[in-house]
């Protein structure tokens, strides 16, 4: 007897699903992962050749996926990315908000228009989505929400603007968590450690600093976008079916260890 897929029969979106350069990053796992335990997928980047990497690599696994461009800071443009996985496939269980972007400096060097436009990319792309998921998922009695916040909101160090907007991100879950249990709709937060993605070996990151991050984590190993990609598997699965609210870090156990290592 063949057993269930995990995510069979289920309609999930991922923004930032493609990647900033070739490679695996979260969003892109995640796709991959959801489309591979039978979910059909819609990719939601702003980068056109980049989704397309994403969707090329879900359709020659035999996964059924389409691409959607757009920006996620604008509210048409969330409606739209609800309505077009609406028209495709008729419901929506599972929302992967993975777009993020850094943010630099403390609160006296940050710019204003930086600062605005972290909280913007980071924190009311997730909420403009949500706001246009949530009715769909409502509509059918029950949903997933992931969102990706980052161990950075846990223990500062540097990124000041990064660090407030990932710190809402979590309240912002929390918040949702409780407004949307009554429709069935779990929302949960991933909060990733120091992972070797194109988001951080796209910027040319030094093979000694990449070694020292992974000696930073208490297991000594080096986590990566299919490890951010797997914890959203899980929380968008019924497995996770009693699992709501929750900051899930996977980062290796660096949050547990002391501020000078690492």
């Amino acid at each position: 007897m063949t057993a269930k897929l995990r995510l069979e029969d289920k309609v999930a979106i991922v923004t930032g699903a493609g990647s900033q350069t070739s490679g695996i990053g979260n969003g892109r796992a995640a796709a991959i992962l959801f489309a591979r335990e039978g979910a059909r997928v819609l990719i939601v980047d702003q980068n056109r050749s980049a989704a397309e990497e994403t969707l090329e690599a879900i359709r020659k696994e035999g996964g059924e996926a389409e691409v959607f461009i757009g920006d996620v800071t604008r509210a048409e443009d969330c409606a739209a990315v609800v309505n077009r996985a609406l028209a495709f496939w008729g419901k929506l269980d599972i929302l992967d908000n993975n777009v993020g972007i850094s943010g630099p400096g403390n609160v006296v060097e940050v710019q204003e228009d930086l600062w605005d436009h972290v909280m913007a990319v980071n924190v009311k792309s997730m909420m403009l989505m949500s706001k246009f998921a949530v009715p769909a998922m409502a509509a059918k009695k029950g949903g997933s929400i992931i969102n990706i916040s980052s161990i950075s909101a846990l223990r500062p160090r540097g990124l000041t603007p990064y660090s407030a907007s990932k710190g809402a991100v979590i309240a912002l879950t929390r918040a949702m968590a409780v407004d949307h249990a009554k429709d069935g709709i779990r929302v949960n937060c991933i909060a990733p450690g120091p992972v070797y993605t194109p988001m951080v070996f796209g910027k040319g990151m030094s093979e000694e600093l990449r070694d020292r991050r992974r000696k930073a984590s208490p297991l000594g190993i080096e986590g990566t976008g299919w490890d951010v990609g797997y914890a959203a598997l899980f929380l968008a699965s019924d497995e996770a079916r009693y699992i709501t609210g929750v900051v899930l870090p996977v980062d290796g156990g660096v949050t547990i260890t002391s501020a000078s290592r690492g």
